[in-house]
């Protein structure tokens, strides 16, 4: 791996905690907070791609898992992985190579609205279904009623994927880190 690409995961992830100042919003009836970071999420897929984003996120993830207080709320370690925001965390690397795979796939004809329907599929409807599956089965509740009571995530996420899919066509028009050089098939 270059370094260059090691420098980008490592931001990447830099800038994964530093939305963690943002403080979270509780729910009162899921306990999962509203929290910017899967705006963060959206911008490593789109703005590294598939390779780099997800290992962006990886890397976050297991320096979340080794005790760092990089989520909201200075949250940190084993415990929040296993906890009920757990699945929507461990998610975030998924989401992030699904963004970055189809911005890649689409790079010669990206435009704001494809880009608004990739972070949507991938920032908020992928990390809502793993997020609401691993709830379900830790809550031991079915899993209808969990992805309803998970909705309220939806405005702000769809929100998120909208300021995003702004940064990110910005950002590789100004300075492009995915492989365009690519002809189009």
């Amino acid at each position: 791996m270059k370094l260059r690409d090691m420098m980008f995961i490592s931001l990447f992830a830099a800038i994964m905690g530093v939305f963690a100042f943002f403080p979270p919003i509780p729910v009162p009836f899921i306990p999962v907070p509203i929290t910017l970071q899967t705006l963060g999420v959206m911008l490593a897929g789109g703005v590294l791609g598939a390779r780099r984003g997800g290992l962006s996120l990886l890397l976050f993830v297991f320096l979340v898992a080794v005790g760092v207080p990089l989520l909201t709320g200075g949250r940190g370690g084993l415990g929040v992985l296993i906890g009920p925001s757990g699945g929507y965390i461990l998610s975030w690397p998924v989401a992030a190579w699904i963004i970055g795979y189809l911005a890649e796939k689409n790079i010669h004809y990206l435009t704001y609205s494809k880009l608004v329907l990739i972070t949507i599929l991938g920032g908020v409807i992928v990390v809502n279904i793993i997020g609401v599956t691993y709830l379900s089965i830790l809550s031991n509740l079915p899993w209808a009623p969990t992805a309803i009571s998970a909705l309220v995530f939806l405005p702000g996420d769809v929100l998120k994927a909208l300021i995003a899919s702004a940064i990110i066509i910005k950002l590789n028009r100004v300075y492009p880190l995915i492989d365009n050089s690519k002809q189009p098939t």
